[in-house]
């Protein structure tokens, strides 16, 4: 059993800085990735950033150079840092992992943290 526990979301103004971070529990498979995504009311979930297990990171273009995606010490977490955040930002938060398995990705999903941004 796969669990993902966040942290650190809240209310910040804009422009301000805010760090999520997920750590993951149970069994997991050695190569997987880990990341967030994010979801406003009314609008489709959308991926803001993944890391690989071998560091690689991905972004979506509305986040890069603001946000930074990265391991923590603690096996299997990561952290989301997210500066110069914007009202657009706003949104829940859903931490993720996922791996290829048997021809067919496994995905893992947290409970979602709000993040608030007000202008």
């Amino acid at each position: 059993q796969v669990q993902l526990v966040e942290s650190g979301g809240g209310l910040v103004q804009a422009g301000e800085s805010l760090r999520l971070s997920c750590a993951a529990s149970g069994t997991i498979f050695s190569f997987h990735v880990m990341g967030w995504y994010r979801q406003a009311p009314g609008k489709q979930r959308e991926l803001v950033a993944t890391i690989t297990s071998s560091g690689g990171t991905n972004y979506a273009n509305s986040v890069k150079g603001r946000f930074t995606i990265s391991r923590a010490s603690a096996k299997n977490t990561v952290n989301l840092q997210m500066n110069s955040l914007k009202p657009e930002d706003a949104a829940v938060y859903y931490c993720n992992l996922n791996w290829w398995a048997g021809g067919s990705r496994r995905d893992y999903w947290g409970q979602g943290t709000q993040v608030t941004v007000s202008s």
